[in-house]
């Protein structure tokens, strides 16, 4: 086997010398790639190189910005509750929560992504949208107004928004939500998002909670006191779990609480 993998690399080596042989007896040009660096030459390309070195920092930031900014900051903390709540240690493994919430979230998100595609990109890749700040502002519109029917669905949610107009020195209180900038709302929505989680989580935790002091009750009573009550409570907890279809309710009330 050895000999037949040394003789296949001989014979490609082989091949390449002879090709590089023919490429410069015909005088075939072959291509060769040069990055140079130079200094630069006024301020208009100064602005052009930071404003590059910006547009690759948002790339990079891109795909946390996008999860902030979405459902999935909700959708992830539940399931993580819920995990915490079982008392499940590994199982299942956070890739796979942080998969289902993901999924969950491009469901949710569909047709806030569509009309993003079929509002801004498609127009500016065909033409009929010549600048890409104007694609920008076609982009964010209905993310920004998913992210203030959230906000407005909560009582706390407008206080939300006035804590970060505050904050941000900004005196005059908008007439209209479209007149509150976008470095405002997107805070505002995710406090709104984890104080919404967090109530999720206290519903969650009560029945399990209660599972666990009867266990611990039951074996102080028994005198077990060198047996840990979680480990008897968890079969009870799962048992309850399965019982009352939990993943299926859960998902089902995680969905209906974003429309």
């Amino acid at each position: 086997m050895k000999k037949w993998f040394l003789l296949l690399i001989l014979t490609a080596s082989v091949s390449a010398v002879s090709l590089y042989s023919q490429d410069a007896g015909t005088g075939v040009n072959s291509p060769f790639v040069d990055i140079a660096v130079r200094g630069v030459e006024g301020n208009q390309e100064t602005a052009l190189s930071i404003q590059i070195i910006l547009l690759l920092a948002v790339i990079t930031l891109s795909p946390s910005i996008i999860l902030l900014t979405t459902s999935f900051l909700r959708i992830s903390i539940i399931f993580d509750f819920v995990k915490r709540a079982l008392s499940l240690q590994q199982v299942p493994p956070n890739q796979v929560i942080l998969g289902i919430s993901l999924f969950l979230t491009l469901f949710i998100m569909w047709p806030v992504f569509n009309e993003i595609y079929t509002d801004s990109f498609k127009p500016f890749a065909e033409g009929e949208i010549e600048t890409v700040g104007e694609m920008y502002k076609s982009a964010e519109k209905p993310l920004r107004f998913f992210m203030f029917n959230q906000i407005n669905n909560s009582r706390e949610g407008q206080e939300n928004i006035d804590l970060f107009l505050s904050l941000s020195g900004i005196e005059e209180q908008p007439e209209v939500l479209a007149d509150i900038p976008t470095y405002v709302l997107i805070p505002a929505f995710i406090l709104n998002e984890l104080r919404i989680a967090f109530k999720v989580a206290i519903v969650l935790f009560i029945p399990f909670i209660v599972i666990d002091m009867i266990v611990a009750s039951v074996l102080m009573s028994m005198g077990m006191i060198m047996l840990p009550p979680v480990m008897v409570s968890l079969p009870f907890k799962l048992m309850l779990f399965v019982l009352v279809d939990g993943w299926s309710l859960l998902t089902r009330n995680i969905v209906e609480g974003f429309f």
